[in-house]
């Protein structure tokens, strides 16, 4: 006679897709590269004879739509699920017949005490954490 809740399998998701990225590259502010005050994050250019806004060739791409994320794999982790962000146990189990497809994550401002009882009640409902170590201390320290 074997406990289930002591068999810890890994929970597989119901589909992975491959993540496929239209592109590797960062876009990078124009002439951030020029001043150091100018952060790499993207911003528009808005200048009337901007030649990055008006797309001359051999300047930086700008963001647009078609860069967009294929639908199936928008918002899917590397692991092949969806994340969830948790804060009790009672938010759990909305998983609980979503449980190939989404992950929970346990939200940053909760407690130890707390994290183990959503750890448990996870293992039970056999929903992935991804992040079950947090705020773990081990026996010796206790």
């Amino acid at each position: 006679f074997v406990d289930i809740t002591q068999i810890t399998m890994a929970i597989r998701p119901l589909s992975k897709p491959k993540i496929v990225k239209k592109r590797a590259k960062k876009f990078i502010r124009h002439q951030s590269d020029r001043y150091d005050k100018l952060k790499t994050n993207w911003r528009k250019p808005k200048g009337i004879d901007n030649r990055v806004r008006r797309r001359f060739k051999g300047q930086y791409k700008m963001p647009n739509i078609g860069y967009g994320t294929w639908k199936k794999c928008k918002h899917v982790c590397p692991d092949g699920f969806k994340k969830f962000l948790v804060h009790n146990v009672r938010e759990l189990e909305v998983l609980m017949m979503q449980n190939r497809t989404y992950a929970a994550e346990i939200a940053h401002n909760i407690s130890s005490k707390k994290r183990k009882d959503i750890v448990e009640r996870a293992q039970q409902l056999a929903i992935k954490v991804t992040n079950p170590n947090a705020r773990l201390r081990s026996k010796e320290d206790e």
